[in-house]
């Protein structure tokens, strides 16, 4: 009877092999939201597959989880791809995960939100780089769709607001796989220098994140971040945020935004003309008040009413300095006359040997004084180099050699304690005349 029945063991690696040798559950692909996920220690994840009606255990081995461009988390759908086994110890069956990516929607804000992290940690969207638009600009450039609401709205915006202003259509596509190269290509002609643009808006109407993509693009955010005309981003409705709003140097809400925020109205240019009248004439009124001030302090001056009082101060002070100029001319002929009464009564003059012999006389004391003070510097020297070579023999270690001590070194290490020797190590003594080779026989 025994012989009818097998261990669990035996029949969950049995049914472990079914798995493993049915081949269309060695490839299989799912999609399913994560639940219960949770990441081992090791980085292997673990987590749990369902959809509306059923469920499955995952486990995705850290070798395939670190290809992961995405971190798995509760409640995302994702789509998998992996084989279907049984796990013996616990007797349960499991896809074990090879790849895994994000289902639908979510992969393209991964995709965004990468591209965000990216552009805004090399600056991009700093408020530093960004350009202000000109006030009233002549002329208007717009990158869209030649059709649509969104040109039709911008255009009839400008048209009602300002209609001096000019405006150029730069035709792109703004939807699909080629819309991105093409707003590329637009955006640069408008900004080429051709055309004297003061503004550009960049954008299309409104539509889901797929309709909207070309504007997360990375081409289309460096080349709005390269051009050196202002550039207005009107992508989609209000809600909708795109990459190139956060790179423009201005982001608009709509199409019809971008055009309000590109030209004033007539009533504005009107109030602005007003405010800047009032401004010119209150200037001119106070620069004029301010010179007929200066203009009467003038007229009721002194010198105007009293000119030669002028003349009379000229005069004074131009005696004041003849007389000064005499006093000086005076003074330093006096003191040239008294330089040369010393020079004629000089002994110079009068004995010119004297003065050679004076010199001579300081020539002999300073040759005796010179010896005497060379003589003094040798006995300095001479007494500082005996007490030198009296200090050094009273440092000298070897000096302490002649009352009968001895230096005992190993290799060129001094021994200074017996615990810096062991048993069999070769040293030498150094006595005051001669030394020896020994080996250590006892430490003490």
């Amino acid at each position: 009877m025994e012989d009818k029945y097998i261990s669990i063991g035996e029949l969950n690696s049995f049914i472990k092999s079914m798995f493993d040798e049915n081949v269309f559950l060695r490839k299989v692909y799912l999609k399913g939201e994560i639940s219960n996920f949770k990441n081992h220690t090791r980085g292997h994840l673990y987590f749990t597959l369902k959809d509306d009606t059923s469920r499955i255990s995952a486990v995705m081995f850290y070798s395939s989880a670190i290809t992961l461009n995405f971190k798995p988390e509760d409640g995302m759908n994702v789509l998998v791809e992996g084989r279907i086994s049984c796990y013996p110890t616990a007797g349960t069956y499991q896809i074990y995960v090879d790849k895994m990516e994000v289902d639908g929607l979510g992969a393209l804000y991964i995709e965004f939100e990468k591209l965000k992290a990216k552009l805004a940690k090399e600056g991009l969207f700093l408020d530093s780089h960004k350009k202000p638009i000109p006030k009233i600009p002549k002329r208007i450039g717009i990158v869209t769709a030649p059709t649509g609401a969104a040109i039709k709205d911008i255009l009839s915006t400008i048209k009602r607001r300002f209609p001096l202003a000019e405006t150029i259509l730069f035709p792109a596509l703004v939807q699909g796989r080629d819309a991105a190269p093409d707003i590329v290509r637009q955006i640069k002609e408008a900004d080429s220098g051709k055309y004297d643009i003061d503004v550009l808006i960049v954008g299309r109407g409104g539509g889901s994140i797929e309709d909207l993509w070309a504007f997360n693009e990375e081409v289309v955010a460096r080349a709005i971040y390269e051009a050196k005309t202002p550039i207005i981003s009107a992508v989609g409705h209000e809600v909708d945020f795109t990459i190139a709003d956060f790179v423009a140097d201005l982001r608009a809400p709509t199409p019809t935004g971008a055009a309000e925020m590109a030209v004033p109205t007539v009533s504005e240019i009107n109030h602005m003309i007003e405010t800047l009248r009032i401004r010119a004439n209150e200037f001119m009124s106070n620069y004029l008040r301010r010179n007929q001030l200066r203009l009467d302090a003038v007229k009721n001056s002194y010198i105007l009413k009293n000119p030669l009082s002028l003349y009379e101060m000229k005069e004074q002070k131009l005696d004041n300095l003849m007389e000064s100029l005499n006093n000086y001319v005076l003074k330093k002929l006096d003191n040239y006359k008294l330089q040369m009464s010393h020079i004629q009564s000089s002994f110079v003059l009068k004995d010119p040997m004297r003065l050679f012999k004076v010199q001579q006389e300081k020539l002999i004391f300073q040759e005796k004084t010179l010896y005497s003070n060379i003589k003094r510097i040798i006995l300095d020297h001479d007494h500082h180099y005996k007490m030198i070579v009296n200090t050094l023999k009273l440092v000298n270690p070897l000096n302490i050699l002649d009352k009968g001590y001895s230096l005992v070194k190993k290799g060129d290490e001094l021994i200074k304690s017996s615990q810096d020797l062991k048993i069999h190590d070769k040293i030498d003594i150094r006595f005051h005349a001669g030394s020896v080779k020994a080996i250590v026989e006892e430490v003490e």
